[in-house]
């Protein structure tokens, strides 16, 4: 069966596969088959590991679905449900939309993980000829290597925030309906449409959530959003048969609560605008007058300044997420990049919002006293242009504290310490001006001249003590093909000791498989590396032994590692 921590999206009986019947489970993050009478899943594929699925055609008999995975395998459910074709179709359409939603969610995720690996391997030349000494002999795995490189430059590096992109404030103006030929209209919604529906609406994601597909289709919900009273009436009257009539009742608290909040605005007070035109050939509209405009364009006007305002406030919690994850606390940061830049834009054109901005306040009372920030923060982006500063990054290395006492305190002295008046420390400055001044030199003891140059002689290149060791001579004798594969092997090796030796003092179950593991893979390198190399230097002839210094280190991780055995054994 599936693992209880398993989420289980759909479940759908009377499925068979290769004349088998049997249920089909939609879980989290992978789709399993169990066949009829059983209790373990005989079929089980990751969604990271469809490529695409396919339908039967409605003139075809059998109700089939086709999932092709990425190695170019295939796998054919068909749908027999005994209520007859239309449950068939409707079985088959259930999990045809489960997975138009997942599918994508994990194809941008994989994707993205060997965009960044491509970029590591092409930004870094080391690690590249590292993953190819290792991974494509087939020392170690893909996941163990880029398991510790990830690590590596994650601890090396300092990630960089990534930005969250905004909101189009006419995504909804973007969707082009086509005809259908039958009278009707069709609605193409990409993925990034339905995100920002459902960041600039909560409650149509929380609709969205309780009604597919238990109560819905992905496709009748939409085609319920797009002809609700939601986007496209009048909503005077509100339908108790809506399925969206809760988020008008939201739009209109919403609205209410925005127009008792007070703006901040220092460059414009918008409670001074007034349509009255003041003079001696005009006359003076009264409020009357007003409020008996047209009131469906009222609701127009208020349902586009809640529009503009939800679109913001989406924007402003991008921005306090990334903030909140980034634990930055000084203020000049809060005037840094916010979201991807919609919020300081939409902030400078405030004027055409009809004062709805996103830097508002609950109440008057508590704007108040957050007034002079606020406005020295809207007057600095008036005035400077973030986008055009130098980002100024300092290297700087964070103090790690085992013992935080030990760091305030500062050293303990071992002896007790003695004070100097100021007249011993005249005195001693003194004494030693004097002996300065007394001092001369005494060169009885210095080597002769003629010593020291035979000595330079025997320890320069070519002489007594430096035959077979110079420098020039081996730099001379070592092609460089043979230096550069040396230094290859040199680096595979100490990444693979740095591996080794890190699982010791062994202190859990995970590192005693791993070390063993380790131990294996050392013997394999150089079974695979070292010694052929060692039998292409030996052809050669050397007089200098190139691989004595990998075989050292080899030999000690050898005897680190029988020596952990033997403590191990005698512990038993």
């Amino acid at each position: 069966m599936s693992r209880s921590s398993e989420e289980v999206l759909l479940i759908v009986n009377h499925v068979r596969q290769r004349k088998t019947d049997g249920t089909l489970y939609m879980m989290g993050e992978r789709l399993a088959w169990m066949p009829g009478g059983k209790d373990t899943f005989t079929i089980s594929h990751l969604y990271a590991d469809i490529k695409s699925q396919k339908i039967s055609p409605d003139t075809k008999e059998k109700v089939q679905l086709q999932l092709v995975f990425n190695d170019g395998g295939a796998n054919t459910f068909h749908f027999n449900n005994p209520e007859g074709r239309p449950a068939m179709i409707t079985d088959r359409d259930s999990v045809k939309e489960i997975l138009q939603q997942l599918l994508p969610k994990f194809k941008r995720k994989i994707s993205s993980e060997l965009e960044e690996k491509n970029r590591i391997l092409q930004d870094n030349p080391e690690i590249f000829q590292l993953y190819k000494d290792l991974v494509v002999s087939q020392v170690i795995s893909a996941e163990e290597f880029w398991s510790t490189i990830s690590n590596r430059l994650s601890n090396n590096s300092k990630t960089e925030a990534k930005q969250t992109v905004g909101v189009s404030p006419a995504f909804l103006a973007d969707i082009k309906p086509q005809t259908d030929g039958c009278n009707g209209l069709k609605y193409n919604l990409t993925a990034d449409i339905i995100e920002s529906i459902f960041k600039t609406y909560p409650m149509v994601k929380k609709k969205h959530a309780e009604s597919v597909p238990h109560q819905l289709s992905e496709s009748e919900f939409w085609t319920r959003f797009f002809q609700s009273h939601y986007f496209h009436r009048d909503r005077s009257t509100l339908s108790s048969k809506d399925l969206f009539s809760d988020c008008a009742k939201n739009d209109e608290e919403e609205m209410k609560v925005e127009m008792s909040k007070k703006v901040c605005n220092p460059l414009m007070d918008l409670t001074l605008v007034s349509d009255n035109s003041f003079g001696e050939e005009y006359r003076v509209l009264s409020e009357d007058t007003k409020k008996s405009s047209n009131a469906i364009n009222l609701s127009m006007i208020r349902r586009f300044n809640h529009h503009s305002t939800m679109v913001l406030k989406a924007c402003e919690n991008n921005s306090q997420t990334n903030s909140a994850c980034d634990n930055i606390g000084d203020s000049k940061n809060d005037n840094s990049a916010q979201g991807n830049g919609v919020e300081s834009a939409n902030s400078s054109n405030n004027n055409n919002m009809n004062g709805h901005i996103s830097d508002v306040n609950a109440s008057t009372s508590s704007s108040s006293a957050e007034d002079p920030p606020k406005k020295k923060k809207k007057i600095q982006e008036k005035l400077e242009l973030v986008d055009l500063h130098n980002e100024s990054k300092s290297d700087s290395v964070n103090l790690r504290l085992e013992k935080m006492e030990r760091y305030l305190h500062g050293p303990t002295p071992i002896t007790a310490a003695k004070y100097t008046t100021s007249r011993a420390v005249l005195e001693a400055s003194e004494s030693v001006h004097n002996d300065v001044e007394q001092w001369s030199t005494d060169l009885s003891n210095i080597l002769s001249g003629s010593s020291a140059v035979s000595v330079l002689g025997e320890l320069s290149p070519g002489g007594v003590l430096m035959q077979g060791t110079s420098h020039q001579q081996l730099h001379q004798m070592i092609p460089k093909e043979i230096q550069q594969e040396i230094q290859q092997q040199y680096s595979a090796l100490c990444e693979l000791l740095r591996h080794f030796w890190n699982c010791f003092p062994v202190s859990s179950k995970f590192l005693e498989e791993k070390v063993v593991k380790m131990r294996a893979t050392l013997e394999r390198f150089q079974l695979a590396k070292l010694n052929p190399l060692k039998d292409k230097l030996n052809e050669h002839h050397y007089n200098i032994n190139l691989m004595g210094h990998l075989e050292d280190m080899l030999m000690a991780a050898y005897s680190k590692f029988e020596t952990w055995q033997l403590k191990k054994k005698s512990k038993r």
